[in-house]
């Protein structure tokens, strides 16, 4: 949700990094996140379960990579 709202609001999500336990926004904004950016016009829960593991999977791996550490590669990766 965290990286979702940024991401709307044009932020650079390069320098984001999530901290464990930190709460922003409220369910149904989360929610409304979530629908808004799951690529699918009626998703069932499932559906929304799915991408919402998958899109967690993903962001963590790239915080955990040290490609996608902005100080390690500096600006040879802009915008990857």
């Amino acid at each position: 949700f965290q990286y979702l709202k940024r991401f709307d609001q044009g932020y650079n999500l390069d320098t984001f990094c999530y901290e464990a336990h930190s709460v922003e926004g409220n369910p149904a904004e989360c929610l409304q996140q979530f629908l808004l950016h799951c690529g699918i016009t009626d998703p069932s829960w499932s559906e929304l379960r799915n991408f919402t593991w998958f899109l967690n999977v993903q962001l963590r791996d790239c915080e955990a990579s040290v490609f996608c550490n902005p100080d390690f590669v500096q600006d040879t990766l802009q915008g990857f």
